[in-house]
């Protein structure tokens, strides 16, 4: 068959499912879960997956899971991906107990994934493809809730905070020639982007020790933790002239305990922080002038400090070869003119880890309206934000793997990783400490 049939066979089988997918959308949208607790989101996956004659490898991070679509002939490995957690947004009118929300869109994420793996699996073009394809539903995406993934990491379960990071260390990754995913996005009167760059991130949490006194007829016998933390805060926004413009840096600390009482001096202040940028070496570069401004606070006062380092994420990579041809398929789906070629992104991803590793997709899709983690996201237009990713991928997939996966090895052949996973894993340990001071 040619490429066309098949392509035109996978939009068929899509568009015959279409309740199908928007029904396990909608499921996970109602149910949303939080990192490393998508036990029932992955349990629905697995379900859907299942149900259309595929084994399914179970918890692959606390959470998660695998299959794979096996053509049974030797070629490159395409791994395709979607994220399963929700976040927190308490004021959305449709957030669950506690707050949590599906407000960054990894339920149509998810929906979409399986789109494609249906389509790919069920109209039988993967007798025509060479090669295998990993798919993998991704825990743990948004990073919160720290003191959970540190407890998860104090009993052996997880290494790493992020899903992707865990996968890579845990080798899901090892064989895998190219990934593939889509992000959702409200791109007002247009429908895709193609080649997002983001920022990277050093996660952090601080903790000033002072001492405790009455701070009404004994401050001078105390030493206050909180003064040390307004200074620190005071000395981090010294420092913001001195960042590269090119590195699009972002510090945004938020104190999380000010205090126990206020007739008490504050001997113990802590917060968190993010040291965003562009690149590894603006990340590093920053995070140096953070911790200098922070050991300046707590030193002036006569504070303690301890500040905890965490692996955040790495900033994504963009490859062309691969842009263009996802931009083809999504104009032979009709979004030709309503594609934007390249996008700013000071936020983070850690799909930009697995961007070190290997050449990747990370396109962004509309059909959704509002700011990502805000009360105001919602959905606007669903066959735009479900099934059209859904066709993209799976028709990426066949461009990859169609005439002897000729396309892939091209891509394989001309790229040079950034990182190997060793130099990988080696970053990853270098940002994972305690100071003292």
């Amino acid at each position: 068959m040619t490429k066309k049939e098949l392509k035109k066979r996978v939009i068929e089988e899509i568009d015959s499912n279409r309740d199908k997918i928007l029904k396990v959308g909608k499921e996970i949208y109602l149910n949303p879960e939080l990192g490393y607790k998508e036990f029932n989101t992955t349990k629905i996956v697995k379900k859907f997956l299942e149900e259309i004659n595929l084994d399914v490898e179970n918890n692959i991070a606390v959470t998660g899971c695998k299959t794979i679509l096996d053509t049974q002939k030797k070629g490159p490995t395409i791994a395709i991906l979607g994220e399963l957690d929700s976040i927190i947004v308490k004021e959305h009118p449709d957030a669950i107990e506690d707050g949590k929300m599906h407000a960054c869109g990894h339920n149509v994420q998810i929906a979409g994934l399986l789109g494609a793996v249906l389509g790919l699996k069920k109209s039988g073009v993967l007798n025509n493809l060479v090669g295998k394809i990993d798919v993998l539903a991704t825990p743990a995406e948004e990073f919160i809730e720290l003191e959970y993934r540190e407890k998860l990491r104090d009993e052996g379960k997880i290494t790493y905070f992020g899903g992707k990071q865990e996968l890579i260390k845990k080798g899901y990754f090892d064989d895998v020639d190219i990934s593939i995913m889509f992000h959702s996005l409200d791109l007002g009167e247009m429908k895709a982007l193609i080649g997002p760059e983001s920022n990277g991130f050093i996660g952090k949490k601080v903790k000033f020790i002072g001492k405790e006194s009455h701070a009404g007829s004994a401050p001078h016998e105390g030493i206050n933790a909180l003064n040390a933390a307004m200074l620190a805060l005071n000395n981090i926004n010294a420092q913001r002239e001195t960042f590269k413009e090119a590195d699009r840096v972002r510090v945004h600390p938020i104190i999380t305990k000010g205090g126990d009482i206020v007739n008490v001096v504050p001997g113990d202040v802590r917060m968190e922080s993010y040291v965003r940028a562009r690149t590894i070496e603006g990340m590093i570069d920053a995070n140096n002038k953070v911790n200098r401004a922070l050991k300046a606070g707590a030193m002036a006062v006569g504070a303690e400090i301890e500040i905890t380092e965490i692996p955040g994420y790495l900033p994504i990579k963009r490859y062309k070869v691969l842009d263009n041809i996802f931009k083809e398929n999504l104009e032979i789906l009709g979004l030709k003119d309503k594609i934007v070629d390249g996008g700013d992104f000071t936020g983070s991803f850690d799909f930009g880890d697995v961007s070190h590793l290997m050449p990747t997709l990370h396109p962004m899709i509309g059909g959704i309206s509002g700011g990502l983690h805000t009360c105001n996201f919602k959905m606007v237009d669903e066959d735009l934000a479900y099934l059209i990713p859904a066709k993209a991928m799976a028709l990426t997939v066949i461009d990859l793997l169609y005439d002897n996966a000729k396309a892939s090895n091209e891509i394989i052949k001309d790229f040079k990783a950034p990182m190997s996973k060793k130099t990988y894993l080696e970053f990853m340990e270098s940002n994972n400490k305690i100071i003292k001071s």
